[in-house]
C-alpha cells in the first residue's frame, strides 16, 4: 500500500504557484536598460491628456486675442470675392464659366488657411512641446511597425476588458460629466445675451458668439488640464508599476549584460592558467630569484638594452613559489634568500613592472652578488 502512494507522487516548481507566474512577484525596481529598451519600442510614461487640455487652451487664447482681426479678414476676404464677381462676369458676357469661378474659390481658400493658420499652427507647436517636455526628444519609429499579435482575437478581447480599458472609460465619463456641467452653467448664465441675437446685426452676433464661444472653450480646457494633470500622475504611477521586475528577470538581465559568473569565472580561469604558462616558459630568462624562503619567490631580470631597471619576470607564492624555484635549479638560475626584500617585491610589483626606485639599492646588492659568482663582474 504504501509502495502505491510513494508511486502517486508528482514532482512540481513551486515557482508557478508564485505571483505573476515563474520568476515571483515583480517587486523589484526596473533596471536602466529596461527603461532604455522600453523606450526604444515607444513605452514611456505619457498622458495624452496634456497635449490636448495645452492644445486647446493654447487654440482659445490665441482665438480670444487674433479672433476681431481674423473675424475682419474674414469679412474683408468675403467682400472681395463679392466684388469681384461681377467684373469676371463682364469678361464673358454676363457668364461665368467653371474654370474661372474655380479660379476664385481656390484663390479664396488659399486666403482662408492663411488666416487661420497661426491659430493651428500654435496649437500644434503647444501639442509637440507638451510631449518633448513629458519624455524627452527621442523619435522612435517601432510603435509604427506592424505587429501581428495584435491581431491575435484572445489578446484583443483581453484589452477589451482590461484594467486599462475600464480606466480610459471612466476618465472618459469623468470629462464628459465635468465638461457638460460646466458648459450647462455658463450658458445658463448667458441665456439672455443668446437671445439677443435675434435683434442685433450680423457683424455685432458674430462678435457675440465668438466671445461665447471663446470663453466657453478655455473655461473647458482649464477643467481638461485638471483631469489630464490627474491622468499624467496616473500613467507615471502605472509605468513605474508596469516596468517592475521578478528577481528572476533581474537575475537574467545581469548574466545577459555582465555574462554568467560560472562562465566568467571559467574564463579568467583559463586566462590565469596561460598568464601562468607565459610566465613560466619566459623564468628561464631570469638572473636572479629572490625568495622568502618558503612562502615567497619572485623571478627579477635586468635588461639595459630594453629597461633602464630591473623588472619582475615572474612571482608566486607557497606551491608556485616551490615551482619557480625548481625551475630556477633546472635552469642554474641562482636563488637568494632575502625575506623582507621578498616580501616587498611580491606585495608591491606586478609581473612585468620595474623595481620601484626605493627598492633599486636592495636589488642592485642583489644583482651584483649574482653578477659576481657567475663572473660578469
Amino acid at each position: 500500500m504504501m509502495e502505491r502512494e510513494e508511486n502517486l507522487l508528482l514532482k512540481y516548481n513551486l515557482q508557478f504557484f508564485a505571483k505573476d507566474g515563474p520568476g515571483g512577484e515583480k517587486t523589484e525596481e526596473p533596471t536602466a536598460k529596461k527603461l532604455e529598451d522600453a523606450r526604444k519600442e515607444g513605452q514611456v510614461a505619457k498622458s495624452k491628456e496634456i497635449a490636448n487640455a495645452f492644445g486647446i487652451l493654447a487654440l482659445f487664447v490665441i482665438l480670444k486675442v487674433y479672433l476681431g482681426t481674423m473675424g475682419t479678414r474674414f469679412i474683408a476676404l468675403f467682400s472681395a470675392v463679392y466684388n469681384q464677381l461681377p467684373d469676371v462676369t463682364k469678361m464673358y458676357n454676363g457668364d461665368l464659366p467653371v474654370a474661372a469661378l474655380q479660379t476664385i474659390i481656390r484663390g479664396m481658400m488659399v486666403q482662408l488657411i492663411i488666416i487661420v493658420a497661426p491659430v493651428f499652427l500654435v496649437g500644434f507647436l503647444v501639442a509637440f512641446v507638451c510631449d518633448v517636455a513629458q519624455v524627452k526628444w527621442k523619435p522612435t519609429g517601432k510603435p509604427l511597425q506592424p505587429k501581428f499579435s495584435k491581431l491575435n482575437p484572445i489578446k484583443g478581447f483581453g484589452r477589451i476588458f482590461s484594467s486599462n480599458s475600464l480606466m480610459e472609460l471612466l476618465k472618459s465619463a469623468l470629462k464628459l460629466i465635468l465638461i457638460g456641467y460646466m458648459v450647462y452653467s455658463y450658458l445658463k448664465g448667458r441665456v439672455d445675451q443668446i437671445y439677443l441675437l435675434y435683434g442685433i446685426s450680423l457683424k455685432q452676433a458674430i462678435g457675440l458668439i465668438g466671445e461665447i464661444v471663446v470663453d466657453l472653450g478655455i473655461r473647458i480646457a482649464a477643467v481638461y488640464m485638471v483631469i489630464a494633470l490627474l491622468d499624467f500622475a496616473y500613467q507615471k504611477w502605472k509605468f513605474k508599476e508596469d516596468m517592475k521586475m521578478t528577481k528572476q528577470e533581474v537575475k537574467d538581465e545581469y548574466k545577459n549584460q555582465e555574462g554568467d559568473p560560472q562562465v566568467k569565472s571559467k574564463q579568467k580561469q583559463r586566462m590565469r592558467e596561460a598568464s601562468m604558462r607565459r610566465m613560466m616558459q619566459q623564468l628561464p630568462e631570469a638572473d636572479v630569484v629572490i625568495t622568502n624562503p618558503t612562502h615567497y619567490a619572485v623571478a627579477i631580470k635586468y635588461d639595459p638594452d630594453k629597461y633602464d631597471a630591473p623588472y619582475v619576470l615572474a612571482k608566486g607564492e607557497n606551491y608556485l613559489a616551490q615551482r619557480i624555484k625548481d625551475v630556477a635549479r633546472e635552469h642554474d638560475i641562482e636563488i637568494v634568500e632575502n625575506k623582507p626584500l621578498a616580501r616587498m617585491l611580491y606585495a608591491n610589483v606586478e609581473i612585468g613592472e620595474l623595481i620601484p626606485p626605493e627598492l633599486y639599492q636592495a636589488v642592485a646588492e642583489v644583482l651584483a652578488f649574482v653578477y659576481h659568482l657567475k663572473g660578469k663582474v
